[in-house]
Parts: C-alpha cells; structure tokens; sequence
C-alpha cells in the first residue's frame, strides 16, 4: 500500500520538508501497520531536520503520534487489529498517514483518551514524568524552576508539579505567555523579557534558590541556571533550544555549592518495555483524571509540516501542536 510521509534528503530549515508518496511493504516480524489519526510535534523534530542531531539520510521526521492499528505481523502479541495505539521515540518518521512501527514500542491508548491527546501528549508527557518522578524526584512543598513554561512540555510540567504539590517557578516570554502558565498550575511566573530570573528566584526562595532547575534552553540559560541553584542542586539540561550548554567544568559544580548536572533522554528513561508501560500509564492516569492535559495550540495538515516547525522555531506556538494526516 502507499502511505503519504514527509522526508527531507539533506538537512536544513524547515523548507527541507517535502511530503512524498512511498510504497510501503507488508508487516515484518514484531511490526504491525498503523493508520495513523495524529502526529506530535516536538522541538526535537527541529533538532533532527537542521543536523543538529544527526540522521542517516533521507529520513523521514517525527517522533510521536496516534491511530488504529490496520494489519499484524508474525510473531506479535498483545494487539489486534482495531486496537488504538500512539508511540514516541524510536525511528524518526511518525509524519505520516500510515507507518510500520515496532509493536514492542506501541501502548494502547484507553478509553477516555482522544488520538489527538495521545500523540500531542506522549513524548511531553512522558517527559515531564520521567524528569519530576524519576530523574529529579520532586517532593510536596518543594520549589523548582521550570524554563519555557507556556511551551508544550512546560504547560504539562505546570499542571503536573500542581497535581502533586510542589511549587513550580516558570520562566515564558510576555504577558500572554506567562499568563498560559500562571493558568497551569504554576506558583509563580517570571517574564524573561522584563525580569531578572536569578534575582527573582532568589526573592521567591528567600535568598535559597531551588534545589531543581529544568533548562530546556541550553547555551543561553546556562550560566543563570546555575547561579539559580541551591547547594547540592541538580541541574538538569534536557533540552537546547538556544544551542548546546557548554562543557561542565567540574571546579565550577563545587564552587557553586557541590551541585549535579545531569543530560537525560527519554530514550533512556522509556528504554525498556517496563520503563515504557511504567512512563505511559503514569501519563494516561494523569490524563484521564483530568489532572493533566495538552494544551493544543494548533492543527496542522499534514502537508503543512515545514510551515509548523518554523512556527516552532519562530516562538509563535504554546502548548502542543499536531499534524493531522
């Protein structure tokens, strides 16, 4: 059968780009076929597209996304045709009407939870579990500093940090933005245009600073996240929206009061099937309790992939946005 995929052949902007028709082979062993209802769009997508991570080419893009399940193939268990399922991570390509995807990296998506809020949710979601839950386990009553707090993963971190009583401190550029975040469940937000973060996270803590900062940012808010930190803080850098953080220079991690830097990867932390259905169910309890949910900033057609990431990378989105085959 033919399925409609965006590719790019050579890295670049988002202009590189192109849906294309490809044929597509019956299923191998462990794979099932996917009719697929939405596709997540994550600032990880730029990251592969521009080569700042680099793929073997042409590729196609896309890290997560949602539908029904059309064909089996030998030696899968555990689903059927008419399941609903929606996966994040693995082989970029999740642009695209139909996929073969491994069926080892597939959840069910349970009732109560739309394809739409699946794949603008798993790979964010899955994220901000593994980083409050796992990686930097957070306590009630406890502050933390959360960068680009209206973004997709930012606004699931608000109401995430408020479903389990820790005070969340967002940084968002301009009203509007902080306003989105103030809405989600964030104690308090600092406009970076107007206000000086370390100096304001410094008067919010009483002169402690937050024994977490999550930096999505990298090279830019490198300095200030470290300044922002308690003694024995941890650092962690999960994103690079700026460009990578520079080297850690481990004289500076004592200097500043014997702090921790960690570069997790939900790849890593959804590494296993264990880890995987753990990361998952915790996300789909969260979701369908209503505790938490994606803001969808925007839909786009499939086609209309290379308008949506410029958009991303322009700062014109909040919340999650989707591409709809």
């Amino acid at each position: 059968m033919q399925a409609q995929v965006i590719r790019f052949h050579a890295p670049g902007g988002p202009e590189v780009l192109k849906l294309e028709t490809i044929d597509l082979d019956s299923c191998s062993a462990g794979q099932v076929l996917i009719k697929q209802t939405a596709c997540g769009l994550n600032y990880l997508d730029t990251y592969q597209r521009s080569g700042a991570y680099v793929l073997p080419l042409p590729s196609g893009a896309g890290n997560e996304a949602a539908g029904i399940i059309e064909a089996i193939g030998p030696d899968v268990t555990g689903f059927k045709i008419g399941d609903r399922v929606a996966y994040a991570m693995g082989e970029p390509g999740a642009y695209a009407s139909h996929r073969l995807y491994p069926a080892a990296r597939l959840v069910k998506v349970p009732d109560g939870v739309s394809d739409e809020i699946a794949a603008a949710s798993m790979l964010k979601g899955m994220t901000v579990e593994y980083l409050f839950q796992r990686c930097a386990p957070l306590r009630p009553g406890h502050y933390a500093l959360m960068y680009a707090a209206a973004g997709g993963v930012g606004l699931f971190a608000g109401q995430w940090a408020k479903a389990i009583g820790v005070n969340l401190i967002g940084v968002a550029a301009g009203e509007e933005k902080c306003a989105l975040a103030r809405a989600n469940g964030y104690h308090t937000v600092i406009d970076r245009t107007k206000e000086d973060i370390r100096a304001r996270v410094r008067e919010i803590t009483g002169g402690k600073g937050v024994p977490v900062v999550f930096d999505s940012i990298g090279k830019d808010t490198f300095e200030t996240t470290m300044n922002c930190l308690s003694p024995r803080g941890v650092f962690v850098s999960f994103g690079a929206t700026s460009g990578p953080p520079p080297p850690v220079e481990a004289p500076m991690l004592q200097k500043l009061g014997s702090l921790y830097f960690t570069r997790p990867t939900l790849a890593t932390y959804a590494g296993t099937r264990a880890d995987l259905e753990l990361s998952s169910n915790t996300l789909f309890k969260h979701l369908k309790s209503g505790a938490v949910k994606p803001h969808i900033g925007h839909r786009y057609p499939l086609a209309d992939a290379a308008q949506a990431h410029a958009d991303l990378e322009a700062g014109k989105t909040t919340g999650s946005q989707i591409l709809l085959p």
